[in-house]
């Protein structure tokens, strides 16, 4: 990644290609291959690559001086955090009609509940949202932990209204994006990193359900 960002500020690039093939391996271009074994992940001008690094380093850099400053980061154990933040879970799978254990889960294998959480890809938050996802859901603050769920949520109730409720096809594409679950013929892509996580996306969905069904026999 540090390498592309060096490289699209070189002015004379116009256009940047991001390539994936079927291991998941991500090439970066600045021109387009006809190669079979290749799928076209985007293209993007080298301009506004450039504008986006920028920004975000702007948006790091103020963070970084905010905690600095005294916001807490993540402490106590898991499920310390994960009641701290039942509320606004349970808020917005209402708002989005998505189950509370659904998004505990997701946000259990994102962030384990790490609002501070930055991930090398450049996601953030307690659900991992990248910059470009925050716009689309029109998230002010990506650092806020209430909006991050809230873009988080509405992204994920898309997801389901396009692969007509499949959670796992839902859960591969909040991992690799749509797009690629679309083109490997609306399946969970051969992406080990997707694979792995759509499994234990599951489990924790899993684990929160059958928490909840003990409670509701007692």
């Amino acid at each position: 990644m540090i390498a592309l960002l060096c490289w699209i500020a070189v002015p004379a690039l116009s256009d940047v290609y991001k390539y994936t093939d079927a291991q998941g391996n991500v090439i970066f271009t600045d021109k387009p291959l006809g190669r079979k074994d290749l799928s076209l992940e985007w293209r993007r001008s080298a301009k506004g690559l450039a504008e986006e690094n920028r920004d975000a380093q702007r948006r790091l850099l103020a963070y970084s001086r905010v905690t600095a400053s005294g916001t807490p980061k993540a402490s106590g154990s898991l499920a310390e955090r994960r009641a701290g933040y039942d509320g606004v879970v349970r808020s917005m799978a209402l708002r989005y009609r998505l189950s509370p254990e659904l998004l505990h889960a997701v946000i259990r294998a994102e962030s384990a509940y790490d609002p501070s959480a930055v991930s090398s890809a450049g996601a953030i938050g307690l659900m991992q949202l990248i910059p470009a996802t925050a716009e689309r859901y029109e998230v002010r603050d990506i650092w806020n932990p209430v909006e991050n769920v809230r873009g988080g949520a509405a992204y994920l109730r898309d997801l389901l209204d396009i692969f007509d409720e499949d959670l796992s096809l839902a859960l591969a594409g909040y991992n690799a994006g749509e797009n690629a679950v679309i083109r490997h013929g609306r399946k969970i892509p051969p992406y080990p990193e997707t694979q792995t996580y759509v499994r234990k996306v599951l489990q924790f969905y899993w684990a929160e359900r059958a928490a909840v069904t003990q409670l509701a026999a007692r």
